[in-house]
C-alpha cells in the first residue's frame, strides 16, 4: 500500500512537472531483480527470503540455504549445486537448466513450469516436491521417478503424479 502511495505521489508530482512519462515512479513500482551471477555463494542463508526473478545464473553455490526462500521466476542456468537446501521454496516458473545439483535438498518444494533441461542430478532429496508442468527429458524424469515420493503439503500434488511416473 505505501508503495502504490509512493509511486502516485511521484507520479503527480512529476506530471505537474511536464514529465508525461514518469520513469522514476516505474522504478519505484517495478525494481530491478537481484542479480548474483557468475557468484561463488558459499555458506549463505536465503531461507524464509523474497527473491523472486532473482539471477543466479553461472553460480557456484556450495551449503546455500533457500528453505521456504519465494524464488519464483528465478534464473539458475548454468550452475553448480553442492549442498543446497530448496526445501519448502517457491522456484514455479524458475530457470533450472543445465545445472548439476549435488546433495540437493527439493523436498516439498513448488517446481511447478520449471525448465530442467540438460540439468543432472546426484543425490538430490525430492520428497513432495510438486514438478507439474516442469519441463524435464526423457533420461531425468526416469531417474527422478525412482526415488518419487510423497505429497506436496501447499499444492497437495503427488510427487509421483507431478512427474508422470509409470
Amino acid at each position: 500500500m505505501v508503495q502504490f502511495i509512493v509511486t502516485l505521489f511521484l507520479s503527480w508530482h512529476l506530471s505537474l512537472s511536464g514529465w508525461a512519462d514518469a520513469p522514476l515512479a516505474q522504478a519505484v513500482l517495478y525494481p530491478p531483480a537481484l542479480s548474483y551471477s557468475e557468484a561463488e555463494l558459499v555458506d549463505r542463508d536465503f531461507s524464509n527470503q523474497k527473491l523472486a526473478a532473482a539471477e543466479f545464473a553461472g553460480c557456484t553455490l556450495r551449503s546455500v540455504d533457500f528453505n521456504h526462500a519465494d524464488l519464483r521466476g528465478t534464473t539458475f542456468s548454468v550452475s553448480w549445486m553442492n549442498d543446497v537446501d530448496f526445501s519448502g521454496a517457491d522456484l514455479s516458473n524458475a530457470m533450472l537448466d543445465q545445472v548439476s545439483f549435488i546433495n540437493t535438498d527439493l523436498r516439498d518444494s513448488i517446481l511447478t513450469d520449471t525448465i530442467w533441461l540438460r540439468s543432472s542430478f546426484e543425490n538430490v532429496k525430492i520428497e513432495g516436491a510438486d514438478f507439474t508442468d516442469a519441463i524435464l527429458d526423457g533420461a531425468q524424469v526416469q531417474q527422478l521417478c525412482q526415488i518419487a515420493r510423497g505429497i506436496n503439503s501447499k499444492t497437495g500434488v503427488a510427487t509421483r503424479d507431478s512427474l508422470y511416473c509409470r
